[in-house]
């Protein structure tokens, strides 16, 4: 959630950001319902404290058996008062909060400025894409020949963009969660094995609600959500908490199926297994001060960046412009890995600082040695997704023959199996 005191103190500041965006909100309207609420604060404070003094003086006149019936009578009208001022408080303690829920964070300066995916710069690439004596297929032809994608029978149990994952994929998956789970937590991250179901606070704490309720799919009458990512529970792990300066930062990693009703994405990636309701996904979550924030954002993409350099799949880095940042996002780094079978790099991982933007949302604090308290910095990346890797292993490492060669880093998970052969005929 945007910070209301900056909004007050420097209007500028949020207009500019909302300007790069490419976004429509206006501040008049949020503005005029805080000052609204600060004026009826201000009554009610008024109030309260005409209330105290009378009722002291009711005190004083009673021991002095004095005549208190003005004074009852009074006071009285100052209480009907406060209740009824007090219920116009909370309506108007709602109403700012549920319009301030809908403004983005606050790009940082060095966010390049654009207006669409188009306009991201590249600012890294590792390795080179493969070479073929043969004309790459996509990774649906390749895994449906191998007998180890089923997109029929999965859209007949369930519907469209459901993949069901048979024999050396379904391995192949198993063996990706575990190697990246692995890696992780070999470079300083805690394993997390969250909840797959959360309540509406959290999904209000990272930003999914109420902007994003049109593509989250939600138990029927019960306040319970299926993740649409690792993110939502991990980060609300501390909501509502003071960290300790000296724990921080504090580094998780997790494993979670992610759910997503892609409402936004109507048409788009229709053919295997790019944009999925339902897929698998490792994150990286981080807490921290805001001074390590920026240093932290650098090291959570190499540690996602590693994962693809130990497969040995080609990629490249780009910064995500204005006008293609995420709601919550306040700098992000996409990681795009190479599908020679589309000729075309995709998005496997996001990197993301989130500033205090979800720390103010979901009160996540940390106190620091000098007693006092203050909002941590949040931050987040795929580490990776892990239905894309398994895409790009399958483009990557198909043979002339239809076959799929296992990455070496992956045999170990394998159990013994270093390709995925055609089935006899």
């Amino acid at each position: 959630m945007i910070d209301l005191k900056l909004l007050r103190k420097n209007p500028e500041v949020v207009a500019e950001s909302l300007r790069r965006r490419r976004s429509n909100l206006a501040l008049d309207s949020l503005l005029l319902k805080d000052q609204t609420r600060r004026d009826l604060q201000k009554q009610g404070d008024d109030l309260r404290s005409n209330h105290k003094r009378r009722s002291e003086e009711l005190a004083r006149a009673m021991r002095m058996k004095a005549n208190v019936d003005t004074l009852r009578s009074e006071l009285r009208g100052l209480s009907a008062k406060i209740s009824a001022l007090e219920d116009e408080q909370r309506k108007a303690d709602a109403e700012v909060e549920d319009e301030a829920l809908l403004f983005p964070n606050l790009l940082l300066p060095d966010v390049p400025d654009g207006a669409t995916g188009d306009d991201n710069p590249v600012v890294s690439a590792w390795g080179g894409k493969p070479p073929f004596s043969f004309a790459p297929k996509n990774h649906w032809d390749v895994g449906e020949a191998l007998g180890i994608l089923d997109f029929e029978r999965a859209a007949k149990v369930a519907r469209a963009r459901f993949t069901c994952l048979k024999g050396g994929a379904a391995r192949l998956e198993r063996a990706l969660i575990s190697f990246m789970m692995d890696l992780h937590a070999s470079r300083g991250y805690t394993e997390i094995w969250p909840p797959f179901l959360v309540n509406g606070a959290s999904m209000r704490g990272t930003g999914q609600l109420p902007k994003f309720r049109a593509d989250l799919f939600k138990c029927e009458n019960e306040d319970l959500w299926l993740v649409p990512t690792a993110e939502v529970p991990v980060t609300n792990l501390h909501a509502d908490e003071i960290l300790t300066e000296d724990k921080l930062p504090v580094r998780y990693c997790a494993y979670t199926p992610c759910f997503r009703a892609e409402a936004g994405a109507a048409g788009k990636d229709t053919r295997g297994m790019i944009r999925q309701h339902q897929f698998d996904k490792v994150e990286l979550v981080k807490f921290c001060r805001p001074e390590e924030s920026a240093a932290e954002l650098e090291q959570l993409r190499l540690d996602a960046e590693e994962v693809l350099r130990r497969l040995n799949l080609h990629y490249r880095v780009v910064s995500l412009c204005s006008g293609d940042l995420g709601f919550s996002a306040a700098k992000t780094y996409d990681i795009e890995v190479w599908l020679p079978g589309q000729a075309a790099y995709r998005e496997i991982s996001s990197c993301s600082t989130f500033t205090d933007f979800q720390a103010r949302r979901a009160m996540i604090r940390y106190r620091a040695k000098s007693g006092e308290t203050a909002l941590v910095h949040t931050l987040n990346g795929s580490g990776l997704a892990v239905g894309r890797t398994l895409v790009a292993v399958l483009e990557n490492y198909q043979q002339s023959d239809g076959s799929v060669v296992i990455p070496d880093a992956l045999r170990p998970y394998m159990g013994g199996i270093t390709q995925i052969s055609l089935p006899p005929k």
